[in-house]
């Protein structure tokens, strides 16, 4: 239950923003947020990130529903019973739900998150969540995961009496 209303306050922040972003700025106008390192501009992505297949909303809809399915299905299963895991999906899956809406809804995603210091891509709240999510995820698997699994292991060889593991 913890992890539902994570993953609608994940959308819900996301939403917000962007109606912020396109109640009160033109497409392509820009203002300061932190003045010379990040700014607000509404642009519209029609693409993914690094706008990879621009013009195929069509597609990355589809992949991102199918994505997600993915993701919910491993939280509801419980694929991964750590907390940081299951964490790291919930982000990934809030912010993928809030890219999304968008997509079905408007045909493109609104992003407003303009770096100034750095040549970076627009991005949005959404994309935060699902970066911040893979990775957590990602330092999850590659340095938690393995360990679990042979702690188990040795927890069933310990209770079954076999101390060789064979």
């Amino acid at each position: 239950m913890l992890y539902i209303l994570a993953i609608i306050l994940c959308i819900a922040a996301d939403q917000a923003v962007k109606w912020y972003v396109t109640a009160n700025l033109a497409l392509y106008e820009q203002a300061p947020l932190l003045p010379g390192i990040v700014e607000l501009y509404h642009i519209q992505n029609t693409g993914g990130g690094f706008s990879i297949l621009a013009g195929h909303t069509w597609v990355l809809t589809v992949l991102t529903a199918i994505l997600m399915a993915g993701i919910a299905a491993a939280l509801v299963k419980k694929w991964f019973h750590h907390p940081l895991a299951m964490w790291m999906l919930t982000l990934i899956l809030g912010g993928g739900l809030g890219n999304l809406i968008d997509r079905v809804r408007l045909g493109y995603v609104v992003d407003m998150f303009h770096f100034q210091f750095i040549r970076y891509p627009v991005f949005n709240v959404a994309d935060i969540f699902v970066v911040c999510g893979t990775i957590g995820f990602a330092a999850y698997y590659i340095l938690i995961h393995d360990k679990i699994a042979e702690k188990k292991e040795e927890d069933a060889h310990e209770s079954s009496g076999d101390p060789g593991g064979s």
